[in-house]
């Protein structure tokens, strides 16, 4: 990876007319704002269907994308959308994202539009089903869901439907034919929308990483249709779920609630459900940031109707023999990641990353405490993503205001300021720029001097994340140039100069 520096922004978190942030028109524009900052890379979050407090890391699909996300424009431009729809769709520009109200709204208004596909259209939605396999059992997955009107798949009263016996699956799908095809139809638009986007990006010279959750949600078309590659009991319930002990972010640790994986089954499958996953992910991302990274090494395992994680307890994870194949099969695609190695890490975390040569992740906000803080610049090795703070922590501004005392003074003597939020915002961005590190990459909020109002999530709290949105207007030609400025002076792009993109900014 070359010396570059990239922001990192959820789509959910682009301005926009209709409540949220889409593939669209503001998507490119952002686009624009990265080439005149000179910056190579866009870091995105997980973007595929929302579930448990709106998160993108408990969705009900590993494969699908967001509805919310579909540029409702693009569908104006095609015909399946009036202007009168069209505006009544539109919301006040504010910065946080009315899940609910989306919800309620959104997948009436795609359905008018799916009853004016074309014959011409239905069929391109047909070849994208029958290139995509997960697609019948995603798309049959959410009619069932909704059949039963809205119960986990669990709990659907079709026993048969539940275990997901073959037998059963064609009569389900010829019930519920209608729906079925509305849902493919939506996966089709997002990703014929995604590819569009993508191409545009990349024709710009920047890339996009995008994240692999470590888990996926119980509730899930993944586990439904692949039980067997998930530690459940015949009634499809698991007796240990996933989190991670007490660490920086939460005293009691995270109780994901997430089902562990069959490791022994995948391991004698050759980690085919892995391989069709990260082949899914490459379509959608030029690098893969694998989420909780340490996980793959030894994962934290709770009984199943814990209260907290503090009872869980370590189990060895596939380590080595699953990196070797997703390091190898896909030779042909030049696939990258990064190991999100963030939390309680042990040498054996730091042996796996290395002899899978991937890059791990510092934090500057964990930084500051003592010389030796393996996340201060002047520590980190070459071959690691230094970043402000993940989508996990909070603004540069929110989280100076919070530090302690202590914290707070060996801050202002590494970065030689004293008591000064804009100066220590200012500092930390360039101790960060021009560390050693291959890719540097801040949040968009911390370019924006945005305080703790504007954090995108607090783990292990389940209300209020995931809803952060920049407001119009705030990616300026002015910002762009100071960016640039900065990221030129460390060597991390090319001088400033007039481009197309200005125009517009």
């Amino acid at each position: 990876m070359e010396r570059a520096s990239g922001i990192l922004l959820p789509i959910f978190s682009l301005p926009g007319r209709y409540g949220i942030g889409s593939l669209g028109r503001e998507a490119r524009d952002f686009v624009d704002f990265l080439k005149e900052a000179g910056q190579k890379w866009w870091q995105v979050l997980p973007v595929g269907p929302v579930g448990s407090g709106n998160s993108p890391y408990a969705s009900p699909s590993t494969f699908a994308g967001n509805p919310l996300y579909i540029d409702l424009d693009a569908l104006g431009a095609e015909g399946l959308l009036t202007a009168a729809e069209l505006a009544e769709a539109q919301v006040p520009s504010t910065d946080k994202v009315d899940y609910e109200a989306l919800k309620a709204t959104r997948e009436p208004l795609l359905r008018k539009a799916f009853g004016r596909m074309s014959p011409e259209g239905l069929r391109a939605v047909e070849d994208f089903s029958a290139k995509n396999p997960w697609v019948r059992e995603y798309a049959l997955y959410c009619a069932a869901r909704a059949y039963f009107g809205g119960a986990a798949w669990y709990d659907w009263p079709d026993q048969a439907l539940r275990r997901h016996e073959p037998w059963v699956l064609a009569g389900w799908r010829e019930k519920l034919a209608e729906d079925v095809a509305f849902h493919t139809c939506i996966q089709y638009w997002f990703f014929t929308q995604w590819a569009a986007l993508k191409q545009y990006v990349n024709g710009l010279g920047i890339k996009i990483i995008g994240d692999i959750p470590i888990y996926v949600s119980l509730d899930s078309a993944d586990v439904w249709a692949e039980r067997e590659q998930f530690l459940l009991d015949s009634d499809g319930k698991p007796s240990q779920v996933a989190g991670v002990p007490p660490d920086y972010f939460s005293a009691d640790g995270q109780l994901w609630g997430n089902p562990l994986y069959n490791w022994g089954y995948m391991k004698a499958d050759g980690f085919g459900w892995w391989i069709r996953r990260v082949d899914g992910a490459i379509r959608l991302f030029d690098t893969i940031r694998i989420d909780h990274f340490r996980g793959l090494e030894s994962y934290w395992a709770v009984p199943a109707g814990a209260e907290t994680a503090k009872v869980g307890h370590w189990e060895k994870g596939p380590g080595q023999e699953l990196l070797r194949v997703l390091n190898t099969w896909f030779w042909y695609a030049d696939v990258h990641y990064i190991a999100e190695d963030l939390g309680l890490l042990t040498d054996a975390v730091h042996e796996l990353r290395d002899q899978a040569g991937l890059p791990g992740m510092k934090v500057l906000q964990f930084a500051f405490d003592n010389p030796g803080n393996a996340y201060l610049p002047h520590n980190y090795p070459a071959h690691c993503i230094c970043y402000t703070g993940t989508h996990d922590n909070n603004t540069l501004v929110g989280w100076y205001d919070g530090t302690g005392e202590k914290e707070r003074d060996f801050v202002e003597r590494y970065l030689g300021v004293r008591d000064d939020t804009e100066a220590v915002r200012k500092a930390v961005l360039r101790s960060g720029q021009g560390s050693v590190a291959e890719l540097f990459v801040a949040q968009m909020q911390d370019y924006l001097a945005l305080g703790a109002e504007a954090r995108v999530n607090v783990p292990g709290v389940a209300e209020d994340n995931w809803c952060w949105r920049m407001l119009p207007g705030k990616t300026t030609l002015a910002l762009a140039q100071e960016i640039r400025q900065l990221t030129y002076t460390f060597g991390r792009c090319a001088p400033l100069t007039e481009t197309a993109a200005c125009d517009k900014l």
